[in-house]
């Protein structure tokens, strides 16, 4: 069973892994993540990560803060891992660029919350 208590620990790995996206991917164009090979299956595996963190979340904690796409990142998850053939670059630049900011700008408030 999760515990509550968990939920910080497990927010706190959402935010580690988000921070490593983005320390991997400064500074590089699309292009260049695509061509660096082990900087793409590094990424694609924090991305990973930060998916089943999301699952391990408590159900509770998940229903409270529904402004985030929980269900989505799970999901993201399932592809990298179950259908990594399918999974375009393109997929993933567009999250690194669109998607973890904001979920860091939400993890990282919770967190705040948690913790005050």
């Amino acid at each position: 069973m999760r515990e509550q208590v968990r939920d910080i620990d497990r927010l706190n790995h959402i935010k580690e892994r988000i921070g490593y996206v983005m320390d991997f991917l400064k500074d590089k164009s699309f292009e260049e993540m695509q061509a660096d090979i082990m900087c793409y299956h590094a990424v694609v595996y924090n991305i990973m990560i930060i998916g089943e963190a999301a699952n391990l979340l408590t159900k509770e904690f998940r229903e409270a803060h529904s402004e985030v796409p929980w269900r989505d990142i799970v999901d993201m998850r399932n592809v990298l891992v179950h259908g990594y053939f399918t999974t375009s670059p393109l997929f993933i630049w567009e999250t690194y660029k669109k998607d973890l900011p904001e979920l860091l700008r939400y993890v990282e408030q919770y967190i705040q919350e948690i913790t005050n």
